[in-house]
């Protein structure tokens, strides 16, 4: 049976010592936030995750959901624990207390975030998609918008859901063909289907607030043409009870390799009653709140599942019994050595505790800046933080949900022939994880959206949010002790300005250099902050280095720089070599 148990002390580490948590509570209507309250929310956020959700993790991937006459159940368990997770007021935690949220700090939001994504990420995606939901409107409903769907939304009764993909058309929406028709009391009438609807329909909440884009009848092509609409499962009447069913319904749900637990439907559109979100043809930009708060989302998701899967790992190796050291017996009253003496099997947990650790201390910086960009009153530091959650939210994406998959494969691997059989939980891991890097927007697409979107964007702007605070670290940072960690990381530093400059060059010519560099550029700059994250970590930890806790931290900072950061020299050459080697093959050789 798996084990899992909130890497608390980490996400402390994070959360005040990285990132001084004190500097939270010193911005607008935030003094209420101090470190003891934010400790407190964690403490309780692992009690809730350890306890309640964790337990019905492998249960709800062994049943999964089942869909009958129109109706999803999802696993036993699901539904008290739902309850509970709502009479916990977890749904409210960071939303606004105008509509019964408590204001909580992002960074604190996203440590609870990955406590859940950890314990049972199946469960996390049902009020996941209805945070997200809840952010689109709040920033783009009308204010009769807002007071109808909203309260409800963050108390949990209500949930929400995104519907962007058909049949026909995932990544490129400009082919949607979901219409919407003008109704005489100023809603709409929409028809169409739509697939891979996450939580589109379940038996957790009473009401489902679906956000469905669709083109107008007088609207242009490709993704110019596309309306957002807030359409509800059950009608709302005037006093805020529901009314009578909308036309819409569940047609199947999927049956998937992992998250089982999570219903993933297939919803058509029959004359459904909706009302336009924002303004006419510019509903892409309205979702875009939504998906790129669930990119952020799908990161943690790949990090949570990561630190599961090492957790388990761990566990293993030091109760697994197999052979002896290679340097001579190391526990001579046992029959055999655990399987933790092996440096093959330490590469494996220190790579895998490496980039958990590493991911967890970038997400926090990511944190931070959202913080700073929803409550800073300067314009200048907004502006910074937008830029830089705007650069980094492909990344997250990418570099997490890519790692998390590595990081399960390797745990599996620890545990030899016994990771793929079913009662030690490490199968489901990996299953779970390989989906990250699909929905949302594939890992590809956020490579892409990185260098072709982010880098050039503003005169290359965003970019220096990111390179300025790792040159001026290295600068400031030039003593003997850190050396092992500032020379290997203004090497990858290096590798990534030069890479940078390649597909600037190349690019402007050939498009398809951005493509063919896309994927590379992105696992380089992901590691490169990984380094900066690991540094900082590093400087933290030197004057403290007697404690174990922090001789850990310096341990796996020196392996991360020694035996992983090199990576981005073999990414620079692969970049460098260019597209004409993946472009010259006849379309027929393949």
């Amino acid at each position: 049976m798996p084990i899992y148990k909130a890497p608390l002390d980490d996400m402390r580490f994070v959360l005040h010592e990285l990132y001084d948590s004190k500097t939270i509570a010193e911005l607008p209507d935030s003094a209420e936030f101090t470190p003891e309250l934010m400790d407190s929310v964690l403490e309780e956020a692992a009690k809730f995750t350890e306890g309640v959700l964790f337990p019905l993790n492998q249960s709800g991937d062994l049943e999964g959901c089942v869909f009958e006459n129109g109706v999803v159940r999802t696993p036993a368990g699901f539904k008290a624990a739902y309850d509970a997770y709502r009479e916990g007021g977890w749904p409210a935690m960071s939303a606004a207390p105008e509509f019964g949220g408590q204001g909580m700090p992002v960074a604190v939001a996203m440590s609870v975030e990955e406590m859940m994504c950890s314990a049972n990420v199946a469960f996390g995606l049902y009020p996941g998609l209805t945070h997200g939901a809840y952010l689109a409107l709040y920033h783009h409903g009308s204010d009769a918008q807002k007071q109808m769907f909203l309260p409800k939304m963050v108390e949990g009764v209500w949930s929400g859901t995104m519907c962007l993909t058909e049949a026909h058309c995932g990544t490129d929406l400009g082919l949607l063909r979901t219409k919407a028709v003008p109704n005489e009391d100023g809603s709409y009438r929409l028809t169409g289907s739509k697939i891979f609807i996450s939580a589109g329909e379940q038996d957790l909440t009473e009401n489902i607030i679906h956000l469905v884009l669709a083109r107008l009848p007088d609207a242009p092509p490709g993704v110019k043409g596309i309306s957002l609409f807030v359409v509800p499962k059950f009608l709302v009447k005037e006093d805020g009870s529901l009314g009578a069913r909308n036309g819409v319904s569940c047609t199947a749900i999927e049956h998937k390799m992992g998250i089982k637990a999570s219903a993933t439907c297939a919803l058509a559109f029959d004359g459904a009653q909706g009302w336009l979100v924002g303004e006419a043809h510019k509903g892409l930009r309205a979702m875009f709140t939504m998906m790129n708060t669930e990119r952020l989302s799908v990161g943690i998701q790949g990090l949570g599942v990561a630190e599961i899967a090492y957790q388990n790992a761990v566990n293993y190796a030091r109760e697994r019994l197999q052979g002896r050291s290679l340097t001579g017996t190391k526990y001579p009253e046992k029959p055999a050595d655990p399987i933790l003496v092996h440096p093959d099997v330490r590469r494996m947990l220190l790579t895998m505790r490496a980039y958990i650790e590493g991911c967890r201390a970038l997400s926090g910086w990511v944190a931070r800046e959202i913080d700073i960009l929803h409550r800073a009153t300067d314009e200048d530091a907004t502006l910074v933080a937008d830029d830089f959650t705007a650069l980094l939210t492909p990344v997250v994406k990418a570099l997490f949900t890519d790692l998390g998959f590595e990081v399960t494969s390797l745990a599996l691997q620890c545990y030899g022939g016994h990771g793929y059989i079913r009662d030690h939980g490490m199968e489901q891991y990996v299953r779970d994880a390989r989906i990250f890097m699909l929905y949302e927007g594939t890992n590809g697409v956020q490579a892409l959206d990185l260098v072709g979107r982010k880098l050039p964007q503003d005169g290359g702007r965003l970019l220096t949010r990111f390179l300025d605070p790792v040159m001026e670290f290295i600068e400031a940072n030039d003593a003997e002790e850190m050396a092992p960690f500032i020379a290997p990381l203004q090497i990858a530093l290096e590798n990534l300005q030069v890479a940078t400059g390649h597909i600037m060059e190349t690019g402007m010519s050939n498009h398809d250099e951005i493509g063919a560099a896309s994927a590379d550029y992105l696992r380089l700059f992901g590691l490169t902050a990984l380094g900066f994250v690991w540094a900082r970590t590093a400087q933290l930890s030197l004057p403290k280095a007697d404690e174990s806790f922090y001789k850990a931290k310096l341990t796996t900072a020196k392996f991360f720089m020694q035996r992983l950061l090199p990576q981005t020299g073999a990414l620079l050459a692969s970049i460098q070599s260019g597209a004409e080697v993946m472009m010259e093959m006849e379309d027929a050789a393949f």
